[in-house]
């Protein structure tokens, strides 16, 4: 076991399991990367913390998540995730095209996060009635390409974080739609049943 001093530091903000730092959260939990947590509360002190974390060099731009790993200090969560990702060695496509196909995917799930985040103040109809449909729509196609579960079948990468923390996020907002393409019910089943995930969710549901 790593000592604590040495351990990767996961930082973001206090909201339970919504955002985007949940993406990361759960790919940590999920590669069994042990790690700390620093989370700040997301109330009238944040304008200022965020300044600090600034100042003291831990995100650029004044959002989380940021992930101090092994020295260096990693922020945006799709880019985080592809760095593990080769860290590891793993989680990622193995062909040009598997990889190709990975980031076209996380491309389209970008597009829907800043739909989602517009929408959380706006709360409009035309969100949970069309963006929402149409997205979910749209990755199936990605999906239903292979046999599944996941989107490169069986083999797990880091997109398929990102497109259960959308399905997840819309369920907790009231803004998935009635029904999801079958392929999207399957991966979500299985990605629910990993073994690390599994007992997350049952520990932070």
């Amino acid at each position: 076991m790593a000592s604590s001093a040495s351990l990767p530091v996961y930082h973001y903000l206090d909201i339970g399991r919504l955002g985007r730092g949940e993406v990361v959260n759960l790919f940590l939990q999920d590669a069994g990367i042990e790690f700390k947590k620093s989370l700040y509360p997301w109330d009238a002190t944040w304008p200022q913390k965020s300044n600090d974390l600034k100042e003291k060099g831990l995100t650029r731009t004044g959002k989380l998540p940021a992930l101090e790993y092994k020295g260096k200090i990693l922020t945006q969560h799709i880019p985080i995730l592809r760095y593990l990702s080769r860290e590891i060695g793993s989680y990622d496509g193995e062909t040009n095209w598997e990889k190709y196909v990975v980031d076209a995917v996380s491309d389209i799930y970008v597009d829907w996060r800043s739909k989602w985040v517009a929408n959380l103040s706006e709360k409009k109809p035309e969100y949970k009635d069309q963006s929402a449909p149409e997205y979910y729509n749209l990755v199936a196609q990605y999906y239903s390409a292979t046999q599944g579960p996941y989107l490169l079948g069986d083999k797990v990468t880091y997109v398929d974080f990102a497109v259960y923390q959308s399905i997840d996020n819309d369920r907790r907002t009231g803004t998935l739609p009635s029904t999801l393409p079958e392929s999207l019910l399957k991966f979500k089943s299985a990605f629910e049943a990993r073994p690390n995930i599994a007992e997350y969710i049952r520990q932070n549901e």
